[in-house]
């Protein structure tokens, strides 16, 4: 697609995408003809719409020319497609609510069960979630050759099944929200961080996150793991305002405006955190938003309650061991036993996250607070080659450039 298409027709079209393929998907039930049709109809409409202007239904618009590129290459399966589309239109009554949003509908659906979650999680992110196979790598610590490997191997395997996307039942609906729960937090990791590219973060990701994770709270009040992850996501989006300076620049937690954070989003999430206590803290998501409400109430940095945050990593860790909730473990052990402690923490994830910035970000982060200013700037140095992060490299550059002023008699 043109790089120059106009801002508000390529937003358009990233928000009709995925409700456009879960149309394609259901309807037909091949998911690379559907994929493949799609970006065709896509830059006809990146090609027309600059030129002949808006439609009036541009969704409509979508569906009928990808429909129309899919008759032209599977025109054997022509009778076979209008069967399942009088059968995916007929109204059904089961998990109406879900299907009612496309998008929402084609995330249950891409997180099949003859799927490891795992690559139910990234095909899902790769297909409907707006994210490339670099950021999906990314997220999962991978390199980007295995990532692409992986969804290729989700699509092959979807193929050799009976319409995979054929619409599930009450149960099988429950049986998937963990994953398509794990797939929005993914989605809205990377829109409050964007991993490449000029932009701190980007809010179409982040929002659409917010916007499907709502939807399913309303259908699900009492899974506390949903209200969590609500909670999780406007409790970080609350600090967005304050997270960037006038150019752009990335402003760390401890050194934002406050004042500029969202008191409404604050007060919703720590709403929903509360109201999942009754029944103790059982989940990921939830003690994460746990961890977000004892920042949000801080009124300055350093009033931060580090130790019960300390106490809530050794809680997720118990529950779900990850190396990035072991970073952030060191961080906290670092506020409370000190930056030496956090640094032996620390240094035991260089297996697992070699070649991640985030780990050299951290030491950098460390040794600063041990008076090491040395050992700060080459960590900070490495951190700033491996970012893809345009706003994350000047940060960590700027940082090594300042500690080098310090250090100079």
């Amino acid at each position: 697609m043109s790089t120059t298409l106009p801002v508000g027709i390529d937003d358009l079209l990233r928000e009709l995408a995925p409700q456009v393929l879960g149309t394609l998907v259901r309807r037909f039930g091949d998911f690379d003809t559907a994929e493949d049709a799609l970006q065709e109809a896509m830059l006809a409409a990146a090609t027309q719409w600059p030129a002949d202007g808006l439609p009036d239904n541009p969704r409509g618009w979508l569906t009928h020319v990808a429909q129309r590129r899919m008759a032209d290459t599977v025109r054997a399966e022509v009778a076979r497609r209008r069967r399942e589309t009088t059968v995916f239109e007929r109204d059904v009554p089961d998990a109406a609510a879900v299907d009612r949003d496309d998008t929402l509908a084609m995330f249950f659906l891409c997180c099949h069960p003859a799927l490891s979650s795992a690559s139910a999680i990234a095909l899902t992110l790769r297909a409907v979630g707006g994210l490339g196979t670099a950021e999906i790598a990314n997220a999962f610590l991978l390199p980007e050759a295995t990532m692409a490997q992986r969804i290729t191997r989700a699509k092959k395997k979807l193929a050799t099944l009976d319409r995979p996307f054929a619409r599930p039942g009450d149960a099988q609906w429950h049986e998937r929200l963990s994953s398509v729960l794990h797939v929005l937090y993914l989605i809205f990791n990377e829109g409050h961080t964007t991993t490449s590219g000029p932009d701190l973060q980007r809010a179409d990701l982040s929002g659409e996150a917010i916007r499907l994770t709502r939807s399913i709270h309303r259908l699900l009040p009492d899974d506390t793991e949903v209200a969590g992850l609500l909670a999780l996501m406007l409790l970080t989006d609350s600090r967005r305002a304050a997270r960037t300076g006038t150019h752009g620049e990335l402003i760390p937690l401890a050194e934002q405006n406050r004042a500029l954070w969202d008191r409404a989003l604050i007060t919703e999430g720590v709403t929903l955190t509360t109201g999942t206590l009754a029944s103790g803290l059982t989940g990921p998501y939830q003690i994460q938003a746990a961890i977000a409400v004892l920042h949000a109430q801080a009124p300055r940095a350093e009033d931060t309650d580090w130790t019960r945050i300390l106490a809530l990593y050794h809680m997720i860790e118990r529950i779900s061991k990850n190396p990035m909730v072991t970073l952030n473990r060191a961080v906290a052990t670092a506020m409370v036993h000190g930056p030496a402690a956090g640094l032996e923490l620390a240094d035991t994830l260089y297996d697992q996250l070699a070649g991640n910035h985030r780990l050299d970000a951290v030491r950098g982060h460390l040794h600063e607070m041990a008076g090491d200013f040395d050992a700060a700037i080459a960590c900070y140095t490495i951190a700033a080659h491996r970012t893809t992060s345009f706003p994350e490299r000047d940060y960590l550059t700027l940082r090594a450039a300042h500690l080098r002023h310090r250090a100079t008699p």
